[in-house]
């Protein structure tokens, strides 16, 4: 193990292996291949459209990174297949390609080299760089939908994260045209979604025609002015991976300005509410924002002058501890982390998402060294 940072690496050894020791186990029951929510103990699936799809095959290909099981190499290349039906069905596409196909088939080409898995992120990142509206630099979101609003302007927070589909191809290509919208993207983030202290917007609406901010619509957090504390993670990792990606420092201390605000509202549990702003009860805890976050000041750690090391890693080290202590470890429930929130207005509460599994198990393995960037 590489001991980059003055941490317990024993605790951290012990805290993979854990999950190891029941992802060994429980993966190969996991029948459905979109695990999304659980019931029962059991995953649940959602369609082939779905855009946490490709969150499960990125366990199993972090699995195979430690452990080089082929088990777990054949489970994400299965998923992988049964993602074609979206890929190539087009019609429920959004926004959210990157979630998708940078932890599903990108990753496979990163680690295998195959040249199909190349190609599917390829179309990936075309279909997202198609919804780049260069009239406001933004990204469109979500489709259409029968409610009669009207969403072709909105942007949301977390594309931070899937923009790095477009560095990826920019870079892979050796053609910054990908890298263009990825950065415009991020720059209007930064005007339009971060505000002064830290905090963030989740969803920001412009006129289609004119590129002029029109809207701040409520998303997933208590209020439009409030802060959606997983929409505070996607910015604080996804400006993170955007300054690794092209050594742009604005993105640096944006991303350093948003850790600040995240970590400065989080307790002494360790995890994060479901909205920094939310009333003081009922108590709504999110560790899906936790374990994202906690990816992102892995990484700032590694990045930031040495006398400022320590705020970041003990940052994450804090998360962490508080996601150990929401952790399923028993054979009986499919999923690890539990205690996720979806939305704080959905009454979808204090159960387990498929992406903070994902996210602990990324985190993890960034202290043990064993990781390669997925994003």
């Amino acid at each position: 193990m590489n001991k980059k940072f003055n941490i317990d690496y024993a605790w951290v050894d012990s805290f993979w292996d854990k999950i190891e020791k029941k992802l060994d186990v429980v993966a190969p029951q996991i029948e459905t291949p979109f695990p999304y929510l659980i019931k029962d103990g059991k995953y649940l699936s959602r369609n082939a459209y779905w855009w946490t799809n490709g969150f499960w095959p990125g366990m199993m290909w972090l699995m195979y990174l430690q452990t080089k099981d082929e088990k777990f190499k054949t489970i994400a290349e299965n998923v992988e297949d049964a993602l074609d039906e979206a890929l190539y069905g087009f019609e429920g596409l959004d926004h959210d390609v990157g979630f998708m196909w940078l932890t599903s088939a990108v990753a496979n080409y990163r680690i295998t080299g195959n040249e199909k898995s190349k190609n599917r992120g390829r179309n990936a990142a075309t279909i997202l760089a198609g919804r780049y509206n260069p009239v406001g630099n933004y990204i469109r979101a979500w489709n259409e939908r029968n409610d009669g609003i009207d969403r072709t302007g909105w942007a949301i927070i977390d594309c931070m994260l899937n923009i790095h589909l477009l560095y990826w191809a920019a870079e892979l290509d050796k053609d910054p045209r990908f890298k263009h919208i990825a950065d415009n993207y991020a720059h209007t983030v930064m005007k339009h979604f971060v505000r002064e202290d830290g905090s963030t917007n989740h969803i920001v609406g412009f006129d289609p025609e004119t590129g002029e901010q029109n809207e701040v619509p409520n998303g997933q957090g208590y209020a439009p002015d409030s802060c959606w504390s997983r929409g505070n993670s996607w910015a604080l990792y996804g400006f993170t991976l955007s300054y690794i990606h092209t050594g742009n420092n604005e993105y640096l201390e944006t991303a350093k300005k948003v850790a600040k605000h995240f970590m400065s509202k989080v307790d002494n549990s360790g995890v994060p509410r479901c909205d920094f702003a939310q009333p003081v009860e009922p108590d709504y805890r999110d560790t899906t924002a936790g374990a994202c976050a906690a990816c992102g000041l892995i990484e700032l750690a590694k990045i930031v002058p040495e006398d400022e090391k320590d705020f970041y890693i003990n940052s994450a080290i804090k998360l962490l501890k508080g996601l150990e202590a929401n952790c399923d470890f028993t054979l009986d429930n499919q999923s690890i982390l539990q205690n996720g929130c979806v939305d704080y207005h959905n009454e979808t509460f204090n159960l387990p998402i498929i992406y903070g599994d994902y996210y602990l198990m990324e985190a993890l393995l960034k202290l043990k060294g064993n990781d390669i960037l997925f994003w």
